[in-house]
Formats: structure tokens, sequence, C-alpha cells
């Protein structure tokens, strides 16, 4: 059986990549096969497609760290034949192959069946950065954030962490703040659910204050660098800043006056590794709760393998607005 795949190579100083017909023969080791369906294109998945990206571990390799599909085979009594599942993180696409590809196989321990709520297409337009951004808000209640706090911020507003996060944390009945660093998405965000826009030099700029006004309940943060740091500074007492990216750098400047005098906690957020106890339970939320309002709609845009060279290239640049879905069946 064949199928076809994007696939990135580099031999030396050489890297190409691009659609290839491969064969079943050429699929991974692993207990469960499946159809993909839908994937999305993430951050980590243009770094994967760029010739010094440094994710990917080995070469050749199929990019994709998320994928939906239908159970072809299984070897895993968790799973049957026909079966919905989801598979993200876990080395996918940078070390494993990934969902940029019909056909994949994968360990089963890797797998979840899609949760109530959510169908394929759903899951995939949430996918890593929605998991991301509802693991974000999932730890800043756990650390005691509830609506009547105060205003939360969603730095990066208009990608696909920030982007689920503001209208994740909008359904939840809470009052969103957005940063963006552009000016035409002002409407997107707020129909989104926020209701108060801050430039990106708002919250990157540089500060001699080890602390400043109180203005934020909670933060979710996929952004990191200055940004991070002007969080720490205006977090209200006992607020929490759950950090997920490093998009505007991975050095932060600040001082510990914010956690010593404030109790501000730093929340690191990782999707890639986390329990299986963890995916559950976020994935369930992802189904009820935390599903956002017109996820297909509004946040999602659909594209195929033929079209995702221009969507890798500008998700780097940081052109993609929402989540970018790809269609593989």
């Amino acid at each position: 059986m064949t199928y076809r795949a994007y696939v990135v190579d580099k031999t030396g100083d050489t890297f190409s990549r691009g659609i290839r017909t491969l064969d079943e023969s050429d699929l991974p080791e692993g207990n469960l096969t499946i159809r993909v369906v839908w994937s999305s294109v993430n951050y980590k998945d243009g770094l994967a497609a760029s010739a010094n990206g440094r994710v990917v571990r080995s070469y050749p390799m199929v990019p994709g760290v998320d994928l939906a599909g239908i159970v072809e085979d299984s070897q895993d009594s968790r799973f049957s034949k026909g079966d919905e599942v989801v598979v993200i993180g876990n080395d996918i696409g940078v070390a494993h192959p990934g969902g940029f590809a019909e056909l994949a196989r994968v360990p089963a321990e890797w797998a979840i069946h899609v949760p109530d709520g959510l169908s394929m297409k759903e899951a995939m337009a949430l996918g890593t950065a929605g998991f991301t951004a509802a693991m974000s808000v999932d730890a800043l209640e756990q650390h005691g954030l509830r609506p009547d706090w105060g205003t939360v911020i969603v730095t990066g507003a208009t990608g696909g962490v920030g982007s689920t996060a503001v209208s994740m944390l909008a359904g939840r009945g809470y009052t969103v703040a957005g940063s963006t660093g552009k000016a035409s998405e002002h409407q997107f965000l707020r129909d989104l659910g926020a209701t108060e826009i801050l430039t990106r030099e708002e919250v990157s700029a540089e500060s001699n204050r080890p602390l400043e006004s109180e203005r934020w309940a909670g933060a979710v943060d996929p952004v990191g660098g200055a940004t991070t740091a002007y969080l720490a500074r205006t977090m209200k007492r006992n607020a929490s800043i759950a950090l997920s990216g490093l998009t505007g750098g991975a050095a932060v400047s600040t001082t510990v006056m914010p956690f010593i005098l404030r109790a501000v906690n730093l929340l690191g957020i990782e999707s890639v590794w986390c329990s299986r106890e963890v995916r559950d339970h976020t994935w369930k939320r992802c189904g009820s709760d935390l599903k956002p309002k017109g996820l297909l709609d509004s946040i999602a845009f659909e594209t195929d393998l033929d079209g995702m060279e221009a969507v890798l290239d500008d998700i780097l640049k940081g052109k993609v607005r929402g989540r970018a879905l790809v269609r593989l069946s």
C-alpha cells in the first residue's frame, strides 16, 4: 500500500522538503496503524520544515506534531479497527514520523479516543496549540483563578495557543485582554471574546522598576522573553502566569520581587510528555467546558498537503491567524 506524505530531509548542508509517495513498509514501528484524516500546523512544524529549525532529530522525517484519524490496525486491546483517535506530542513529527501523511503508525500509548463533544476535525482545530491553551487555563484555575478575580491577559493572542485561550476564557466567563502585534486583527480578538486589546510594544517594553501597578488576575503566555518579564511585574497578588512558549525569546530578564513580595506564580506548561492522566483530563475539558465557541468558523482554516508550503513559512513569520487545519483524507 502506498500513501502520500510531506517529507523533510537533510544531508550535510543540503535540505529538502516536499510531498513524496511512500510505501507502508516505510512506516515506523508501533502497534497502532492510523488512516490520518486531519492534522494541523503548529509553530514547531514550521521549525521542522526549515533548514535550521533544530527540532528534527533524524532525517528523513514526516513533520506534523498532531494527527487525528481512524484506526486501521491495532495490536492493543484498548483500540479496535474503526476507532477515531487523536495523537499529539510524544516525539511525533520530530523523532517519529508525524501527521503530515495519509498513514501513520504509533505506539498505542500515545493515542487517546477522540473525546465526547469533539469531532476529529475539531480535535485538530485545537491540536497541540489548543491543548496547550486548555492546559494553561486548567493550571491557572488549579491555582485559584476565578472570573471575579479580574482581567486575564493572553499574549500572542492571534496565534494558535493565544486565540484558543481567549475563546476558552471568555466562554468560562472571564474578562479577557489580548495582546497582539497585528493591528488588523483587533476585531478578530473581540469576536473571540476579548474586551481589551494591547499592542505587542506595550507588553514587551523594558522597565527598570521591579514592580509596577497590579493589573492582571492571570496570564496565558505563549510568548516568553520580555513579555514574561512585563507580566511578572504587573500581576496581581497571588496571580499566576501559565508560560508555554518562546516566540518572543528564551531569556527572561526580571527580579525575584514579584515572586517574593506578591507571591506571583510562574507555571510551566509542557504538553509533549505530560502523563496520560493529564491528557485524558485536558481533552475531556476541551470537549466540554473549554470547547471554544466558533472553533471551526472563527479560529480554524483549512489547507491540504499541496497547500502547506505557504503555511509552514508564514507560521514562523507570525502571519498565521488562528489554527491551520490540514486535510489528509
